[in-house]
């Protein structure tokens, strides 16, 4: 069985998608996830399951859907591709608390930086299924705008971080003789 984590978009921001880490563990729980464990209140999911990423994301959004009454996203990645993303960060010299990684189901279109709107001097940088902003004022009050930045779901550098570590963990306590 791997190990995965998800990235659940729109969960416990903003007044919307509200759901306790607990429920969020029942709905994984009750569609066969294994070995489940939450990290922070805003939707970061650390399991076991042995099928196919794909059809894991969608089984999970397809169940939180039912429960919240919208399918809120899902963005799966494994601990070594978590990795791969911190070691591909491109303002890693940066605080990692203004650096934040937006997550996205699918490989990023040529568009994707399309309509950028920095007025503080922020910084986006695409990758493969993931962007990557600087805000060198820090994010809560920047005004940046960047409108593909609505199908994803973001989380800074440290909370990336703390998931990478939580799925090695994860997957340490099962590859052991």
């Amino acid at each position: 069985m791997s190990v995965h984590v998800a990235l659940i978009r729109a969960l416990n921001v903003g007044g919307t998608g509200k759901l306790s880490m607990e429920d969020l563990k029942t709905v994984a729980g009750d569609i066969g996830l294994k070995e489940l464990s939450t990290y922070i209140q805003s939707g970061n999911l650390i399991f076991r399951d042995e099928g196919e990423p794909d059809e894991i994301a969608a089984m999970l959004d397809t169940a939180l859907g039912l429960k919240l009454g919208k399918a809120p996203g899902v963005m799966l990645r494994s601990p070594a591709e978590l990795r791969g993303v911190l070691e591909d960060n491109p303002f890693s010299g940066m605080d990692p608390f203004r650096v934040l990684v937006s997550f996205f189901s699918h490989r990023l279109p040529d568009y994707a930086l399309n309509g950028i709107i920095a007025p503080d001097g922020e910084e986006a940088v695409a990758a493969q299924r993931e962007i990557y902003v600087h805000y060198p004022l820090g994010s809560g009050r920047s005004r940046f705008k960047l409108p593909f930045l609505a199908r994803g779901t973001s989380r800074n550098i440290n909370t990336v971080t703390k998931l990478a570590e939580l799925g090695e963990r994860l997957e340490s306590r099962f590859s052991r003789p």
